[in-house]
C-alpha cells in the first residue's frame, strides 16, 4: 500500500475551488474595522433557506472524503477523520474569516457551521471506502490492469474535462480562451478598446463559413487532444472504446444538462450546431486512425491537437450564436459556481498539456514505446 498521488491532487485542486468559489469575484478589498473573527460570536443569521443549508453541507464533503484518502496509509482510522475534520474547520473558517474584507461576501458562522458538518460526514465515511479504493481491492486490480503505473495524475485532468462543459463556450469543447480576457485588461488600463485576436487575425468578422470551419477545427481538435490523453494512460488490455465512449458520453451529458438549467429545456441541445456536428464527425474519423498509434505519439499528437485548439479558439472572434444565447441566461444562486466552472474551463487545456508534457511521460519507458493496440 502507498500514498495516491491522485487523491492528494484532487485534494489540492478541491481546496483550489472552495478558495474560488467563496472569494469571488476577488475585487473590492476594503478593511471595515471589524475583526476577522466577529463573525463567530455573531448572532445566527436571520434570513437563510434550506438550499443554502443543504448547499454547504454537501459542498465540504468531498473535501473530507479527500483529505481521508490523502492521509493514507500513513494516517488511518480515527486518526485520519480527526486531521480531515480539523483541516476542513480551519479552511472554512479561514474563507469566512476573509470575507470581511469582501464588499460582495458576508461572513457567516451558520457558514462555518454547515461547512464543518460536511467535511465531518466526509471524513466519517471515508474510512469505509479506502479498502474499495486504496488498498488490495477489485478497484485497485482493476486500475492495475487497465491504466499505467503513472496514471494518477491523469485521471485528476480527465475527471475535470466532463466538468469543464459547464460553463458556457462560445465553441464547443472551446476551452482555454485567454485573449479575451487580456484584451479587457489591457482595455481597462490603456481606457481604450483594445482586441489581441482582431490584431493578430487582421480581421474584425469571418464568413459563416469559416465560423462553421473554425467550430469544426476547435470541436475535432479539443476531442481528439481529450481522447488521445485517456489514451496515453490505457493499457494495451483495457477496453479502450468502452472507456473512451463514456468519457465522451459524460462530457456531452453534463453539456445537454446544464444547457437546459441554465437556458431551457428547450435549448438543451443547442450546443449541437452544424459546426459541432462537423467537429465530432472529423474527430472520431482522425481518432480511428490514431487509437493503434504507439502512445508516445499518441502524447504528441495530444499536445498537437490541444495547441491547435488554443491557438484557433484565440483568435475566432466571439461567436454571435453564442452572443445571443448568453443573453438568456439567468446565473442566479450560481453566480459565484459559474465563476468557478468559468476558471476550471478556461484552465483546463492547459492542466492537460501539463500531464502531457510531464517529465514522467518524457522519460519513454518502455511501456509506452510499445504498441497501444492489442492483438
Amino acid at each position: 500500500m502507498r500514498a495516491s498521488v491522485f487523491a492528494r491532487v484532487a485534494l489540492l485542486v478541491y481546496v483550489l475551488l472552495i478558495t474560488y468559489g467563496s472569494w469571488y469575484p476577488f475585487t473590492g478589498w476594503r478593511i471595515t474595522g471589524l475583526s476577522p473573527l466577529a463573525f463567530i460570536t455573531a448572532p445566527l443569521p436571520h434570513y437563510w433557506t434550506g438550499f443554502d443549508l443543504v448547499t454547504n453541507v454537501i459542498a465540504y464533503v468531498p473535501l473530507g472524503v479527500l483529505a481521508v484518502f490523502a492521509l493514507f496509509p500513513f494516517v488511518r482510522s480515527w486518526g485520519a477523520v480527526l486531521l480531515a475534520t480539523l483541516g476542513g474547520v480551519l479552511l472554512s473558517g479561514s474563507m469566512e474569516a476573509v470575507q470581511t474584507f469582501l464588499p460582495s461576501r458576508v461572513s457567516s458562522n451558520l457558514d462555518l457551521l454547515t461547512n464543518s458538518s460536511g467535511v465531518c460526514l466526509g471524513a466519517l465515511f471515508a474510512p469505509a471506502l479506502t479498502r474499495y479504493f486504496l488498498e488490495d481491492s477489485r478497484f485497485v486490480q482493476v486500475r492495475q490492469r487497465w491504466f499505467t503505473h503513472e496514471a494518477s495524475r491523469g485521471f485528476l485532468v480527465l475527471a475535470l474535462w466532463p466538468l469543464a462543459q459547464i460553463y458556457p463556450q462560445s465553441y464547443l469543447f472551446g476551452h482555454g480562451q485567454l485573449l479575451p480576457l487580456l484584451s479587457e485588461w489591457l482595455t481597462s488600463l490603456l481606457a481604450m478598446p483594445v482586441d489581441l485576436g482582431a490584431l493578430l487575425r487582421q480581421s474584425a468578422d469571418l464568413t459563416v463559413e469559416q465560423y462553421w470551419l473554425s467550430e469544426a477545427i476547435i470541436t475535432a481538435c479539443g476531442l481528439n487532444g481529450v481522447l488521445l490523453t485517456l489514451l496515453c494512460v490505457l493499457r494495451s488490455r483495457a477496453p479502450r472504446g468502452v472507456l473512451l465512449a463514456l468519457l465522451t458520453g459524460a462530457a456531452l451529458a453534463i453539456k445537454s444538462l446544464t444547457s437546459a438549467l441554465l437556458f431551457g429545456p428547450e435549448n438543451a441541445f443547442g450546443w449541437l450546431t452544424p459546426g459541432a456536428q462537423g467537429g465530432l464527425i472529423l474527430g472520431l474519423v482522425m481518432l480511428t486512425g490514431l487509437i493503434a498509434a504507439r502512445r508516445v505519439a499518441q502524447r504528441r499528437v495530444a499536445v498537437l491537437m490541444l495547441a491547435i485548439c488554443l491557438l484557433t479558439l484565440n483568435l475566432a472572434p466571439a461567436n454571435p450564436y453564442f452572443i445571443a444565447t448568453m443573453q438568456g441566461w439567468t446565473q442566479g444562486k450560481f453566480l459565484n459556481f459559474n465563476g468557478a466552472a468559468q476558471f476550471l474551463s478556461m484552465l483546463w487545456p492547459y492542466l492537460a498539456l501539463w500531464f502531457l508534457l510531464h517529465r514522467t511521460h518524457r522519460a519513454g519507458h518502455a511501456e509506452r514505446m510499445a504498441p497501444a493496440g492489442g492483438a
